[in-house]
């Protein structure tokens, strides 16, 4: 039965002010991520009308002109007049700071738009608006620009009576955001996880600023099971079956699908109303009380497991892939950024609905349930074998006083915020750059060869790996659950390695095992990769350097393509000189680095491109490359 959704439903907090002002108070920031957050806010609405069951096709463009269009099949938009404001709904919505059908009005039950600041903020900071709404057999339009009515809502023409839905065209303000271009794989990795989360749902992507129009559709009538399937995809399943448990407890409705495979990661996710979780909460908290109290049980009553015994839920979640889903009439988040469920209401139920489910499907299957406690016993020797080695450490660095690893040029200055470590490939590029370094600020920790792929490996390797540890006791920090952001002894980590196909796998290896055991470094912008020059060129006794081919070609054009020029393809950082280092690659007045960043709106996409690069399958990777090939600037083969 449908909720009424009228006019009326529409609730008014306060007026629209200051967005403008202050965007990045309500969109996080005018960077390119602020900007695609805009689209987000218009779909986040439409997705709500999916989860009251009143939608079931999202249609986004990318138009020529860099504008978007979104358009759902939902009830649309109310067009009377909402009688507090004494001006049609659908002008309140896009005018009036917090007001929408989200506050107890009745038009939701659960809704993702908690703030309903959305469409007005979006509105507040476009060039222009347009909101189309088919109702009851009429079209009907009106326009804003930078927030302002160009004309009252009118009727534009007629539509078949059956239709309903709302359209609305955007073009972001050039005097807001940085950079107004939309990155096509940012919006579709968003959109394949928000219809994932809405099973059912059909949200299909289309860019036309190319000569041909390219276009992903996004459609899961298994919901969460097939997202769980999707991450896997990269790995080895431990069982053919993805274990689905659902129910309600408390007004609250659970969703969870897992399944183990045969890495050491976990990779857990957690959803409120289709809101990602980056921090969890008490939804996550549910969860894993469920699971390891519900694996433990079984272990002791089918002995496989001792009495004596306890398995942690560490050990337990060990290759786990999990979707927490929960949907809430009223979420309490902690903070702005929604990262945090806070309704203690979440955690009953999810420990609830899952321990039931769960344990009826290790009684039914217990084949599976022998190999998951058999891999988590496995999981819990190593992460003993790793403790006394962490443990071995810690002992040795009270008596030594902390020793810094041997092969580290440490800095003289102690203020991490002035301080900088370069990760060097190799020792002679690491005898370089020492010469190089400004040794006040600048730290260089030459590696040997590859470090351990983190990705096939368990603590007690990774605690073992020599050039590991010198990392982990040079930055500082501890790592896993030891890590201590605040003990960070350097505020710039720089990876610098040879600009060719065996420095790109490095740089891989170096970001997998960061992002597994300190993303903490990466969420705060303290990682960078160095840059140096592809390209020296010479000519009459001046000297270029090219970062890339458009660079060396745009160079050439300047100067002149002649025999005069003297042309150096750099094949490593040993082939520099340490003033040529110094000159390129490690001068903070004309250096390039790249900071790395990671956005947690798209995580479980980040855990599959790694998974995908470092993993054991051959297969995804290879689609992979051949995906992406084209995106990448040098390719070196």
């Amino acid at each position: 039965m449908s909720t009424e959704y009228g006019a009326d439903q529409i609730q008014i907090l306060e007026g629209l002010e200051a967005v403008r002002k202050r965007p990045g108070m309500y969109i996080g920031s005018t960077s390119t991520r602020g900007l695609h957050h805009l689209v987000y806010e218009i779909v986040d609405n439409a997705v709500d009308e999916a989860l009251a069951g009143e939608c079931d096709m999202i249609d986004v463009t990318i138009n020529a002109d860099n504008s978007i269009t979104v358009i759902d099949n939902g009830r649309g938009i109310p067009v009377g007049i909402n009688h507090k404001a004494g001006i049609p709904a659908v002008e309140v919505v896009f005018t009036i700071l917090h007001a929408g059908g989200k506050f107890g009005g009745g038009g939701y039950k659960v809704s993702g738009g908690l703030h309903g600041v959305g469409a007005s903020v979006v509105n507040a900071l476009s060039e222009w608006l347009e909101v189309t709404i088919f109702h009851e057999g009429k079209m009907y339009r009106q326009r804003y620009e930078r927030g302002k009515v160009v004309y009252k809502l009118k009727v534009i023409g007629d539509c078949e009576a059956e239709k309903s839905g709302t359209m609305v065209s955007f073009l972001p303000d050039k005097q807001i955001f940085e950079d107004t271009v939309f990155d096509f794989d940012t919006l579709k990795q968003r959109f394949r996880e928000m219809a994932f989360l809405t099973k059912g749902l059909k949200i299909a992507l289309h860019d036309e600023r190319e000569e041909k129009t390219v276009t992903r559709e996004f459609h899961y009538e298994g919901g969460i099971k097939e997202f769980v399937t999707y991450l896997n995809k990269s790995k080895s399943a431990l069982y053919p079956e993805i274990i689905y448990c659902e129910g309600q407890r408390d007004g609250v409705l659970v969703e969870v699908a897992m399944q183990h495979n045969d890495s050491y990661n976990e990779t857990t996710y957690g959803f409120v109303n289709n809101i990602t979780t980056p921090e969890g909460g008490t939804h996550i908290v549910g969860f894993r009380n469920a699971l390891t109290k519900t694996f433990n049980e079984y272990g002791k009553k089918n002995k496989i497991i001792k009495d004596t015994e306890k398995l942690t839920g560490e050990d337990i979640r060990e290759g786990l892939t999990a979707i927490i889903s929960v949907k809430i009439e009223d979420p309490q988040f902690e903070g702005q950024t929604k990262q945090k469920l806070g309704n203690s209401e979440a955690r009953g139920a999810v420990d609830s609905v899952v321990s039931n489910s769960l344990e009826i499907f290790l009684e039914q299957n217990p084949s599976v349930a022998k190999n998951i406690i058999e891999k988590s016993v496995l999981a819990q020797r190593a992460r003993d074998a790793a403790r006394k080695a962490r443990d071995l450490t810690r002992r040795k660095s009270a008596l030594e006083g902390l020793a810094l690893p041997g092969k580290l040029a440490d800095c003289t200055d102690k203020n991490p915020v002035n301080c900088e470590i370069y990760i060097v490939e190799g020792d002679s590029a690491g005898g370089s750059a020492k010469t190089a370094r400004s040794r006040a600020t600048q730290a260089i920790l030459p590696l040997r060869g590859k470090i351990l792929n983190v990705e096939k490996a368990r603590l007690d390797r990774i605690y073992g790996n020599a050039e590991i540890k010198a990392m982990i006791t040079a930055f500082g920090t501890g790592i896993h659950d030891d890590f201590d952001i605040k003990k960070l002894r350097y505020h710039k980590i720089i990876i610098m390695t040879d600009a060719d196909v065996d420095g790109a796998h490095i740089d891989t290896l170096m970001l997998t095992f960061l992002y597994r055991f300190m993303p903490e470094l990466i969420k705060q912008g303290y990682v960078y990769l160095a840059q140096p020059p592809l390209y020296k060129v010479e000519k009459n006794r001046k000297v270029w350097y090219a970062y890339s081919d458009q660079e060396l070609d745009n160079i050439l054009s300047e100067i002149g393509r002649d025999g005069a020029n003297k042309i150096q393809r750099y094949k490593g950082l040993g082939e520099m000189d340490a003033d040529q280092l110094w000159d390129t690659t490690m001068n903070p007045e004309s250096r390039v680095l790249l900071r790395v960043t990671m956005n947690e709106e798209t995580s479980s996409e980040l855990d599959l491109t790694f998974t995908t690069l470092m993993g054991d399958k051959v297969e995804p990777r290879r689609e992979f490359i051949e995906e992406n090939a084209l995106k990448v600037k040098n390719l070196d083969i």
